[in-house]
């Protein structure tokens, strides 16, 4: 028996709390780093004003069930391809090459969107339908189904990796691969298919590694890939030691970092300069401002988003919407790890936001419609009177 709910008992005001608090952490930290920016922008305004679309784009979502979720997601997955195909062939006036990546479509009067960040929301769609649609239809589990299964959420993770890749853009790409691991192990897929693919995958990572450390000669002679092309990966390992080219950011966030100590400076008492330090390298201002506690605070938060996240997917009664929570939590925990772990050294620099509260744009509205299937989850989640929850 289920019980009634009204409209606003339904919405998750302990998402409502967390995000507001990423929130308020985001506009203090890129305050803070616009005073010291080579930039003339206001950036601080231009993320309330996105936020605010982002709040629009969380009530649009919210009205829509996992039916209407399921119906669309071929859609939004096919607008999305799109979007992608659009920027490899369309001309520099209307897609610049920013940093090296094409990845950007200019919009007049509106600024620039980058696609990638909403596909990434759209493959977590397509991908639980998948998910879905292939246990509904097969009744009596199998290797053979399995593998067909895995074929099939490739096949649907290759194409917009593939055009991102074109871009190329790195970081997205890792994420991509991310939202697919985290959903196939959540698809039920035997691990008879999983740990040989796994066993696999770690040796190649391990190979590259040992090829780029101690026989970079042979990955130029056999793959035609340049020294030069490494260096990124080099000065991940030795930043100092190219820290007048490629290891400058790294060097420049460490400082920064380890300069703050324990309890930090004081807010807007900066003594490292760090280029781009409102996007990708936020955590950098929190750390040399805050220090440890402060930087602590923000980890604790996107701890507590993560653990909620997990509550959502483990509670809910509909396999569509554990599917979307399980891909919603890869996009969010890798995001943070690896924007974390490079501004700190642990991790090579892919330019990967941090989540809610780097300056951007676009992905800032990836991750608030990733957020609105959440919060539509929650609203339109049935309850159970004599349930253990209740």
């Amino acid at each position: 028996m289920t019980s009634k709910r009204t409209t606003t008992s339904r919405i998750d005001y302990t998402l409502v709390l967390i995000l507001f608090l990423l929130f308020l952490v985001s506009c203090i930290s890129i305050y803070s780093a616009q005073t010291t920016e080579q930039y003339g922008e206001n950036f601080l305004l231009k993320q309330i004003v996105w936020y605010v679309v982002g709040i629009g784009i969380i009530l649009a979502v919210i009205t829509l069930d996992a039916e209407q979720l399921k119906k669309i997601s071929w859609y939004a997955y096919g607008f999305g391809l799109l979007l992608l195909g659009f920027l490899v062939v369309a001309p520099e006036s209307i897609a610049p090459v920013i940093n090296g990546a094409k990845s950007w479509i200019r919009l007049p009067g509106l600024g620039q969107i980058q696609p990638a960040e909403l596909v990434k929301v759209f493959l977590i769609l397509a991908l639980a339908r998948v998910i879905d649609d292939h246990h509904q239809k097969t009744q009596l589990k199998t290797v053979k189904t399995d593998f067909f299964l895995l074929f099939k959420m490739l096949i649907v993770t290759g194409f917009p990796l593939l055009l991102i890749m074109q871009q190329p853009d790195l970081g997205t790409s890792l994420v991509i691969l991310a939202i697919l691991l985290g959903m196939v192990f959540i698809s039920g897929i035997t691990w008879k298919i999983l740990a040989p693919i796994v066993s696999v995958g770690v040796t190649l990572v391990v190979g590259i590694f040992y090829f780029v450390l101690w026989h970079p000669e042979l990955l130029e002679k056999y793959l035609g890939v340049k020294e030069y092309q490494l260096g990124r990966i080099y000065s991940w390992i030795d930043p100092y030691n190219y820290q007048s080219s490629t290891g400058f950011q790294l060097t420049r966030s460490l400082l920064a970092i380890g300069s703050g100590e324990t309890t930090g400076k004081g807010y807007g008492t900066r003594e490292v300069y760090l280029p781009e330090s409102h996007t990708d390298f936020i955590f950098s201002i929190i750390g040399e401002e805050f220090g440890f506690i402060g930087a602590s605070v923000v980890v604790s938060l996107f701890f507590l988003l993560i653990y909620h996240l997990t509550k959502i997917g483990i509670s809910t009664r509909t396999p569509f919407y554990t599917y979307v929570c399980v891909g919603v939590i890869s996009l969010i925990t890798f995001h943070v790890f690896q924007n974390i772990g490079m501004t700190i050294g642990v991790l090579p620099i892919t330019g990967i936001p941090l989540p809610f509260i780097s300056y951007g744009g676009s992905s800032l509205m990836g991750n608030m419609l990733a957020m609105g299937l959440i919060f539509s989850i929650g609203f339109h989640s049935k309850r159970y009177m004599f349930s253990r929850s209740s």
